[in-house]
């Protein structure tokens, strides 16, 4: 039987759709199907992986949608489909330093897996002059870690937006933060009626 670890009780999600994986970074061989081997003791959980697909019968089991955790954990959350791929990355930067430190976390931890991905950076219309050296640092950042990466600005403000961005220009894993978990649940709950939208889009949720 497995231990409930002090994050795994903050989701609503049940125990037995949770995987756990440690370390500052992936492996290159990382799938988020399979159970992580060789954990330390003591050793800090980087990342929780979801089934999306069981994600989204679990949300159908209740009337209305229910959101992803109790209580929002710092650890990241990904939400993979089974065909799981880094091939195309999506960014949702804000101009916030919690967006910023959310994509440079996830470089670290991702970078034995994306060194040939293709990168969309979305960013809003207007940025604050104090912000402009920060976008550009965030921009560089992932076009050093990427094959190639391109930068657009859009005023998008929901969970809707980006997913549909990200279904049409077929992104694979879309990168943004946790106060959007929510929304997402409702968009997944409302729209899944047993057929699946897109079998190629995952998303990284983190704080």
């Amino acid at each position: 039987m497995e231990v409930k670890t002090k994050q795994t009780y903050k989701f609503e999600l049940p125990e037995s759709l949770l995987q756990e994986f440690h370390g500052q970074s992936l492996d290159s061989s990382f799938k988020p199907a399979q159970k992580e081997s060789g954990v330390q003791i003591g050793q800090d959980t980087s990342l929780f992986s979801v089934d999306l697909y069981k994600t989204l019968d679990w949300l159908h089991s209740h009337e209305l949608p229910k959101p992803l955790e109790k209580e929002v954990c710092p650890v990241p959350v990904l939400l993979y489909v089974p065909k799981f791929s880094t091939e195309h990355l999506l960014f949702h930067y804000d101009g916030t330093p919690n967006s910023a430190r959310l994509i440079r976390n996830f470089i670290s931890l991702f970078e034995n897996l994306i060194s040939e991905s293709k990168a969309t950076i979305i960013s809003p219309s207007f940025i604050p002059k104090s912000k402009i050296r920060e976008e550009q640092e965030i921009i560089q950042l992932v076009t050093s870690n990427t094959r190639e990466t391109s930068f657009i600005k859009f005023n998008f403000s929901r969970i809707g937006d980006f997913w549909s961005y990200g279904v049409k220009h077929q992104c694979t894993l879309l990168v943004t933060s946790k106060n959007y978990q929510s929304d997402l649940a409702k968009v997944l709950f409302h729209f899944y009626k047993g057929e699946i939208w897109s079998d190629k889009l995952s998303f990284y949720l983190s704080l």
